[in-house]
C-alpha cells in the first residue's frame, strides 16, 4: 500500500510540474528546450570592455525553502524541496518588482507590497522532472535588462524571458551555476559541463563553445573572456596563449 501511495504522489508531482500551478499566479508552460544549435560563427561588434551589471538595491532575503522576506514580513512562500544545492542566490529588484529563482526550477516575479505573484516561468527541461535529473535549482544570479529576464540553473535550460508577461523568448540546453556575462549581442555562459558558451542574444543560438579547465565566474576584458588563468578570444572562442 505504501508503494502505491508513493507512486501516486510521484505522479501527482510530475503532473503538477507540467500542468497545474503548484504556486499561485499565472504559469508559463515547461520549455521544450531543444538541443544546442551551434552555428560556429565569429561574433562581430563586441566592445573592448563592458560595465558589469549593477543590481538595484534589493532588501529582500531568500532561503533554500523558497521563502522570500522583507525583514520579518513574508512576501512569498514557495514549494520546498529536500535536495536543493547550497547557493548564495538572492532576489533581484527592478522597477518596483522582485524577481527570484527557486530551488524547484522556476523564476517568479512578485509585487512585494501586495505580495501578488505576477508570473511563474519554468526554467528546466521536461526530462528533468520525468526521469532525468531531479535537481533543477536556479543557481546563477538572474539579470533583468531591457524588458528581459535572463535565467540559468541546473535543469539543462538557460532562458530569456519577457519581464512583463513571463513568456519565454527562447531557451537553450545549457546548465550553469555561475554568473554570466551579457553584451549587446552575446551572452557568455560557463556551463556545468566545463564548456564556455557564447550564446546569440537574439535567439539563443550558440556562436561557439570551447572547453575550459576549471569552473569559475568569467570576466571580460579587451574582447577576452578570463576564467581563472585561462584566456579565451570572445570573438572566436579560441584559447589565447600566455
Amino acid at each position: 500500500m505504501r508503494k502505491i501511495a508513493g507512486f501516486c504522489c510521484l505522479l501527482l508531482l510530475c503532473s503538477c510540474a507540467e500542468h497545474d500551478p503548484i504556486l499561485p499566479g499565472e504559469r508559463t508552460p515547461i520549455f521544450e528546450t531543444q538541443n544546442l544549435t551551434i552555428i560556429n560563427q565569429t561574433i562581430d561588434g563586441l566592445p573592448e570592455s563592458i560595465d558589469m551589471y549593477n543590481y538595484e538595491e534589493c532588501p529582500y532575503t531568500q532561503d533554500s525553502s523558497n521563502v522570500i522576506r522583507d525583514g520579518d514580513r513574508k512576501i512569498f512562500s514557495g514549494f520546498p524541496t529536500s535536495n536543493a544545492v547550497e547557493s548564495t542566490q538572492k532576489p533581484v529588484c527592478k522597477d518596483g518588482y522582485v524577481y527570484a529563482g527557486l530551488t524547484t526550477g522556476e523564476v517568479i516575479k512578485i509585487a512585494p507590497k501586495s505580495k501578488k505573484i505576477m508570473w511563474i516561468a519554468d526554467v528546466f527541461r521536461t526530462s528533468n522532472m520525468t526521469g532525468g535529473a531531479s535537481i533543477v535549482d536556479i543557481v546563477a544570479p538572474l539579470i533583468v535588462e531591457n524588458g528581459n529576464v535572463y535565467a540559468g540553473g541546473l535543469g539543462d535550460a538557460f532562458c530569456r524571458i519577457n519581464s512583463t508577461s513571463g513568456a519565454k523568448k527562447w531557451c537553450t540546453a545549457i546548465s550553469t551555476s555561475l554568473p554570466f556575462i551579457i553584451t549587446d549581442n552575446a551572452i557568455f555562459i560557463v556551463g556545468t559541463d566545463n564548456y564556455l558558451y557564447a550564446v546569440r542574444k537574439s535567439d539563443g543560438a550558440v556562436y561557439w563553445k570551447t572547453e575550459i579547465k576549471e569552473q569559475d565566474a568569467p570576466r571580460y576584458e579587451n574582447k577576452t573572456i578570463i576564467i581563472k588563468k585561462e584566456k579565451i578570444n570572445a570573438e572566436t572562442g579560441e584559447k589565447i596563449d600566455k
